[in-house]
């Protein structure tokens, strides 16, 4: 199955990024606007997992999920890959937070430790809100995200992380949940040898 590490995003995030698609959504037809409830920030993407492999993985994240304290995040600015001038994906983006930072580097460590391929570019944080499919015509969009690139879309408090399922669709990814895992409140150090 198809799977995926993920943070989930508030209704109240969510709302404020439905606002932007659809003040940017009419523009153009030559984007697929991610649809909102499916808006996520992914710490790792699997890829396709044998179902025997999801035990492992579900002990792993509880594990690092109880050394890791509850943490808040901005969510803020807008912008494109690799750039407004040539966008290929629209997204909104977050505060650096070295508490997320930490949780994706321990995710990222014991996912390759099960024989996941590490990821070679920096983490870059960000909600992925649309993909370009046709530039033509696209101006007025990019034009209209702009003028959020330095907007504040609230904050939220990262509570808990998702392990989910993508199951892919004419018409778009579908996503379930597979199992959560909650963040400590106690701050217990997370300590890699400790997974046997």
């Amino acid at each position: 199955m198809r799977c995926f590490i993920a943070i989930d995003m508030s209704e109240d995030i969510k709302g404020s990024i439905s606002d932007v698609i659809e003040r940017c959504g009419l523009k153009s037809k030559g984007i697929k606007w991610v649809s909102v409830e499916n808006i996520h920030l992914t710490l790792k993407f699997l890829g396709d997992v044998k179902e025997d492999l999801i035990p492992e993985i579900e002990k792993r994240l509880a594990l690092i999920c109880m050394g890791h304290n509850i943490f808040n995040i901005n969510i803020r600015d807008a912008g494109a890959f690799p750039n407004f001038k040539y966008p290929n994906v629209l997204w909104v983006g977050m505060d650096e937070s070295e508490d997320l930072k930490r949780l994706y580097e321990d995710i990222e460590e014991s996912m390759s430790e099960l024989g996941f391929e590490k990821e070679n570019r920096r983490f870059s944080p960000h909600l992925t809100i649309g993909r370009v499919k046709d530039r033509k015509g696209i101006e007025p969009v990019i034009k209209e995200l702009y003028t959020f690139k330095d907007a504040f879309f609230g904050s939220i408090e990262v509570k808990e992380v998702l392990l989910m399922r993508s199951i892919l669709k004419p018409t778009g990814a579908e996503y379930s949940k597979i199992a959560d895992f909650k963040l400590s409140l106690k701050g217990v150090n997370y300590k890699r040898e400790e997974i046997g």
